[in-house]
């Protein structure tokens, strides 16, 4: 229908109303009243219909969803008959000096109650025969408040959902026993599973989008628990940024069970380092990389040099970025390998970067304790190479992303990674360039990481392989570990090593477990095989060796490494001397170098 036709079918049907209420009044009158007051009473109802009909143009009555109708319909519905009764009243004492209250009275709750009794006749009538009934699923909703209101509304109204909202579960006490649009609110969320079994339910949605990720952890046990399936609402931001509806319901993450808040970032130093300066990000194509590309847009740089050595991942995060934010900032892609010495300095050169984030590295553990010349020339030469150009012309901050794995390294990844490290704070010595690392744990979704091998060894029917069972590790998002990368470039003063705070580190079998349930499996179906311990791998990770730990943050859950810098004459002969051991004997001098205990180093200073 129309808008103009919907328009005119609505005013013509309220005038059909108006006019039956005024023939129910006029009926009430005796005979001899009847033909005493048909000339005023047919001026009355002509009144009464135009004012109705001015005044509903006004409040916008017929522009109301009827289907949706409720407190604020009737609202509009009450000042509309008011306004119109009490002008009518006005022109009959202005014509016959006299208001026949009674008769206004009369009409006023004979309109009201035959034009709300239409409309909101027409939204039961549509609720409970118009509406799909087959094939609905029942639905519990954990969270009694505005957003499970929301929800639950959406589920009703929704022609297209096959969810049917049958009771609500809170852990207010004062909500208990109440219902929300005819929906009980039958416990807390200890009652999850009881209320699961009592009323059949096949769907939870998690409607509380403010909810801790501690809470979180502890409401989703619970529903991991029965078997129906569990989604939530979206992220708050993205209800905020009107991204997506309430009713757009997504699946529980791995993400969100980390049982830790993420770091609020301090946006306006952010901006005061990024916005209207170049930015180049090495490794830019990868999971951290191709995030702090993403993380940065938002605060403005004029150009943001991608570079990577896979021409692919490249391409991608390219065309990515210009789909999106092409008309606000100038994207370059750069294919160059960070082991080309001169590429980076020719790149550098040419592009004059305010701010480097060097993300570009091989980070595979078994994989580098495999290859370790690889691994030297890779992420110690290609580190040396993209912060020894930054230093040559100039770039203000350069920060390097480390890992929690430089920490009393017992394998070749850590060790090249902490050696980037002390390429860094060498440098930092004496440099104009503000040269930092940041480290953190493992990175929930990214290239190589645990969880996609869990869900691929899930989709092929199990088991899932677990090292050990006692096996733990630090883990954050991808977007936390890019966050922290942008916010450490603003803290920079040189030389510093920053470490999140990442809270309780997670048990490998824990996780595997939580993704098992997420892909709607129980950990028997499943199974799940530990394999024992590969080459170069630790029972436990740290984030920073007892030595190098500031008791204070620096910024809300970022702390600040006491780490130790080697004179740059005797690091620049080790690194030199490096590709000329053999694998094993490269091996053994970068583990040792790694955990202070190279006694080829005549002098270690220690800086804060």
């Amino acid at each position: 229908m129309t808008y103009r036709r919907r328009i005119f079918t609505l005013a013509l049907i309220d005038t059909a109303i108006i006019l039956v209420a005024s023939y129910i009044r006029f009926i009430t009158l005796t005979p001899e009243m009847q033909i005493f007051q048909a000339p005023m009473f047919l001026v009355t109802t002509l009144t009464l219909v135009l004012c109705h009909h001015v005044f509903a143009i006004m409040f916008k009555l017929y522009n109301k969803v009827w289907q949706y109708a409720s407190v604020g319909e009737l609202i509009v519905i009450l000042k509309t008959v008011t306004l119109s009764v009490a002008v009518t009243a006005i022109v009959n004492f202005i014509l016959v000096q006299d208001i026949y209250f009674r008769g206004m009275m009369l009409r006023w709750m004979l309109s009201v109650l035959f034009l709300g009794g239409a409309r909101f006749s027409w939204r039961i009538f549509r609720d409970n025969y118009m509406t799909k009934q087959e094939d609905v699923k029942r639905t519990l909703i954990i969270g009694a408040g505005a957003a499970g209101r929301m929800v639950a509304r959406q589920l009703f109204y929704s022609q297209d959902s096959e969810l049917k909202p049958v009771a609500f579960i809170d852990d207010d006490p004062k909500k208990l026993k109440l219902d929300i649009l005819g929906i009980p609110i039958v416990g807390d969320s200890s009652r999850i599973f009881a209320t699961v079994e009592k009323y059949e339910i096949e769907n939870i949605v998690i409607a509380i989008p403010s909810l801790s990720q501690k809470e979180l952890n502890r409401i989703f046990d619970e529903c991991a628990k029965t078997s129906a399936k569990t989604q939530m609402i979206p992220k708050l931001e993205d209800l905020m940024t009107g991204k997506v509806s309430v009713n757009q319901f997504r699946e529980v993450q791995v993400e969100d069970l980390l049982g830790r808040e993420p770091v609020e970032l301090d946006i306006n130093s952010i901006s005061e380092v990024v916005s209207g300066r170049t930015v180049l990000v090495t490794g830019a194509g990868g999971s951290i990389g191709s995030e702090i590309c993403r993380q940065i847009y938002k605060f403005n740089p004029s150009k943001i040099v991608l570079v990577g050595h896979g021409e692919n991942s490249i391409y991608l995060i390219d065309m990515e970025l210009r789909k999106k934010y092409q008309h606000h900032i100038e994207i370059v892609p750069v294919i160059g390998d960070i082991q080309d010495r001169n590429r980076m300095f020719e790149v550098m050169e040419q592009h004059r970067p305010y701010v480097v984030y060097h993300a570009a590295a091989h980070k595979h553990v078994p994989l580098m304790e495999y290859n370790p010349r690889e691994a030297v020339k890779n992420n110690i030469f290609g580190t040396k190479n993209v912060a020894e150009a930054a230093d040559t012309f100039g770039v203000n901050t350069f920060v390097l992303i480390s890992s929690d794995k430089a920490v009393n390294p017992p394998n070749v990844m850590g060790a090249t990674k902490r050696f980037a490290e002390m390429i860094i704070q060498s440098l930092a010595v004496n440099s104009n360039t503000k040269f930092v690392a940041v480290r953190f744990g493992n990175v929930l979704g990214s290239r190589g990481s645990v969880i996609p091998l869990f869900k691929k060894q899930i989709q092929a029917g199990g088991p899932v392989t677990v090292t050990h069972e006692d096996m733990t590790r630090y883990f954050m998002t991808i977007p936390e570990a890019s966050r922290l990368v942008i916010q450490a470039g603003t803290l920079a003063r040189g030389g510093e090593v920053f470490v999140l705070d990442m809270g309780e580190p997670v048990k490998i079998v824990d996780l595997a477990k939580n993704v098992i349930n997420l892909s709607g499996y129980s950990v028997e179906e499943i199974g799940i095989q530990f394999t024992g311990l590969r080459p170069g791998e630790k029972m436990y990770e740290e984030l920073l060796n007892e030595n190098e730990v500031h008791p204070e943050s620096v910024f809300p859950k970022i702390h600040i490494g006491k780490a130790k810098v080697i004179h740059s004459d005797e690091l620049a002969r080790l690194i030199g001397s490096l590709l000329d051991m053999s694998e094993l004997e490269m091996h053994d001098t970068l583990i040792d170098v790694a955990n202070n205990k190279f006694e080829g180093f005549s002098s270690l200073s220690a800086v804060n």
